[in-house]
């Protein structure tokens, strides 16, 4: 598929066939993040790839699973009702998402610096450099046919999934993947339309 035709495909996807990803398919899509640029060129993220069902369930088992639409009717901070009917879809599913994907797939970054209180931006470096070779795995995915979403891990997600994968203290995740071929009746939420006229600017604001 071509690049710019993977970046218009791309969706979040939630609802997955019982299709498997052969694994040097998975390798491929996993290999493109460490093409992305690394802010101190090392790239030393490491990929947890899980296919196996109960290993995946015992990893995500943090994530909430008795989530429903009514939850996003308290998010008080959503008003634009496209964002909203976004959140109704996904909200509810966040659990299952990953659980009945073909595979999780678990990005790991080392904490370099704290960037939850960053002393300035550059503290950010390390997290934005993985979140590019995130992108990479997702514009990959789509262009073989599969689809992903995320999960940024909240409260003791994190912790539960270190313990059951034994990954070392040092890295964090930045967000739990979940892959797979998308069902045939795999909800895509509408995207809003960008007014390119008035979000890019040339030369000034």
């Amino acid at each position: 598929m071509e690049l710019y035709e993977a970046m218009r495909l791309r969706r979040s996807i939630r609802d997955f066939s019982d299709e498997a990803i052969p694994e040097e398919t998975l390798t491929k899509i996993v290999a493109s993040a460490y093409t992305a640029p690394a802010n101190d060129h090392f790239r030393d993220w490491h990929y947890i790839v899980i296919t196996d069902r109960e290993l995946m369930k015992a990893a995500v088992n943090g994530v909430p699973k008795d989530l429903t639409e009514k939850s996003v009717d308290e998010m008080t901070f959503i008003s634009d009702p496209v964002q909203k009917e976004s959140y109704r879809v996904a909200v509810p599913k966040q659990y299952r998402m990953l659980t009945d994907a073909a595979a999780v797939i678990i990005p790991l970054m080392k904490k370099k610096t704290d960037i939850l209180n960053p002393g300035s931006l550059s503290d950010l470096n390390c997290y934005a450099s993985v979140w590019c070779s995130i992108e990479n795995v997702w514009l990959a995915a789509t262009s073989e046919g599969y689809g992903c979403n995320l999960r940024i891990p909240l409260n003791d997600e994190e912790k539960i999934a270190r313990d059951v994968l034994g990954f070392p203290e040092e890295y964090m995740i930045p967000c739990f993947i979940g892959i797979g071929r998308p069902a045939k009746d795999a909800v895509k939420t509408v995207q809003l339309e960008v007014d390119l006229d008035k979000m890019i600017h040339w030369q000034k604001f």
